[in-house]
């Protein structure tokens, strides 16, 4: 595990040892998402918020570029393609 990255969260905050350990295993595997996977989480949660698709497509896209790393620039047709095949 990232010893240093818990050293660090336990000493700047309140976590346990333990729990810094899952925080870090929790944002890892965040990140981890690929693009795909993410884009079709993301329309899920969004379509369940009862957003329409052209505001969820409009909203994963540019929510794309703050992602950990980026992935290439999607058009909205890209987007769609991702979730519907």
């Amino acid at each position: 595990m990232h010893d240093e990255l818990v050293d660090h969260l336990t000493r700047s905050s309140s976590l346990t040892r333990g729990e810094a350990v899952r925080v870090i295993q929790d944002v890892l595997a965040y990140f981890d998402e690929t693009t795909e996977d993410y884009v079709r989480r993301r329309h899920r949660e969004l379509q369940a918020q009862g957003l329409v698709n052209a505001e969820i497509f409009t909203k994963i896209s540019a929510d794309l570029q703050y992602r950990a790393v980026a992935p290439p620039e999607l058009s909205l047709r890209q987007l769609r393609r991702i979730v519907y095949g």
